[in-house]
């Protein structure tokens, strides 16, 4: 046994501190099919146990890699034989709900869409959602600044954390739990944490920003016959709707016919030989009203010949199998060997990056699939690529090439919301400058002077 683990054994009893076969038996995360390779585990219960898990920890020079609902894309929380992890997989309390305040303090453990349901039976909003709101943790959020559905009306994470606690890597507890709206004394210093991936500290508590819950939730997915319509379609409802639009998600036909078609057992709304498909969610203040106003938008849409077709829910069950059709990217398994992007542009370049995308893969692949759908209204696309037939793992860097080099010279982003990690590090530049990396590099420096936390992510030090 390591030094550091005897130590960490003799701080943590039991089922909190896993070793061995307790380890590697556990799933690497929610979409890979390797196992985790760790010396130990910390299962932390709170922020104290954090702060000892890294203060032993840096007593011994020992990376640690925090770990939450796995859920992650870009290859955060992988971790090696050497590594320690912390988990905050116990810490999955909800400590407060204040009405009055609009405001809910939980521990960075807690799932999303616990977090949803308890703000729901408060009659308030949590407006953070994503697929995997039923296995991601509101920490794992925080750390890649989580985008989602709504990122339109309400914003990303950071636009819901009010504030939060922070374990530095010497075990310093930064506790900055602010309730308020408004605090601008000195630097905000949640900011540094939200979106660095656990490279500067584990977040361990936060307070969240709760919203009234909306007395009427209208959805409406529509069939666009190109993309101009499409970019037009999103500003002539997001006016006709009033301020209500809170999702604006678009599906192009390959991702439609893929999630509509078995075996999918999602059950097409509308005819699947349409270029364009957009889910529309309103959520306003008025059931009637609303209803009439989503009716008098799309008849606007219809007489402009924006849209072709469209139906509107008429239940809730309705407006579940809607959006079950866009969050069933699961389906993209059944193409083989795939490889996944979250990129991020200004709007008016997107058809143009798309066009090029498709040309610079069809260069190397006879049969390549790029499915492509995503968060339109605020500039976030997610492509799933398959090289085709005879597509492997070594045919990674080449896509990888074709989906981000095109990026560097539209403005966009290697990284709309799932965050850098090890997958995105290499491309890192094509969106971030020299003086932002060498700021960044200084602020690590400052917090994680030895490179402990989460080393080798996003950039190297």
């Amino acid at each position: 046994m390591s030094d550091v683990v005897q130590a960490l054994s003799e701080a943590f009893e039991g089922n909190s501190l896993l070793v061995g076969q307790d380890v590697s038996s556990r799933k690497a995360g929610f979409w890979r099919k390797d196992y985790i390779q760790a010396m130990a585990i910390v299962r932390a219960r709170s922020t104290e146990d954090v702060s000892t898990a890294l203060r032993i920890c840096n007593a011994h020079d020992q990376v640690v890699i925090a770990h939450g609902g796995l859920t992650g894309l870009a290859g955060s929380a992988i971790t090696s034989p050497d590594d320690v992890v912390v988990s905050l997989e116990l810490m999955n309390k909800i400590e407060e709900i204040n009405t009055t305040d609009r405001t809910m303090v939980v521990q960075s453990g807690v799932v999303l869409q616990s977090i949803q349901e308890a703000a729901d039976n408060e009659n308030l909003l949590f407006p953070l959602d994503l697929g995997a709101r039923g296995s991601c943790t509101i920490g794992g959020n925080i750390s890649t600044n989580a985008g989602g559905n709504r990122v339109i009306r309400y914003g990303m994470t950071r636009n819901l954390v009010l504030g939060l606690e922070a374990v530095l890597a010497d075990g310093t507890v930064v506790s900055s739990m602010n309730k308020m709206m408004k605090n601008n004394a000195g630097y905000d210093l949640k900011h540094m944490f939200i979106g660095s991936e656990g490279s500067l500290g584990i977040v361990t508590r936060a307070v969240l920003k709760l919203q009234e819950q909306p007395r009427s939730q209208e959805t409406m997915f529509v069939a666009v016959e190109s993309f101009p319509k499409v970019l037009e379609f999103l500003k002539t409802i997001e006016a006709g709707l009033g301020g209500t639009m809170s999702a604006f998600e678009v599906m192009w036909q390959n991702f439609y016919r893929l999630v509509t078609t078995a075996p999918a057992k999602n059950l097409p709304p509308l005819a699947q030989d349409y270029p364009y498909y957009v889910l529309v969610e309103a959520m306003g203040g008025d059931a009637s009203g609303d209803h009439e106003r989503v009716e008098l938008a799309l008849a606007e849409c219809f007489e402009k010949g924006l849209i072709a077709d469209a139906v509107i829910a008429q239940s809730q069950q309705q407006t579940d199998d809607l959006w079950a059709m866009r969050d069933d990217v699961g389906q993209s398994r059944g193409l083989g060997v795939t490889f996944t992007f979250d990129v991020s542009m200004p709007i008016s370049k997107m058809e143009s990056y798309l066009q090029t995308v498709d040309k610079r893969l069809s260069e190397h692949y006879e049969n390549y699939q790029c499915i492509t759908f995503g968060h339109l209204g605020d500039g976030n696309l997610h492509l799933v690529v398959s090289p085709g037939d005879k597509g492997c793992a070594e045919d990674q860097e080449r896509v990888e090439l074709c989906v981000y080099e095109p990026l560097g010279d539209i403005g966009g982003s290697v990284s709309a919301e799932h965050g850098v990690g090890l997958e995105k590090k290499a491309f890192l530049e094509l969106s971030r400058n020299e003086n932002e990396l060498n700021l960044m590099r200084t602020l690590k420096q400052a917090l994680d002077p030895k490179n402990l936390l989460n080393p080798g992510k996003i950039f190297d030090v």
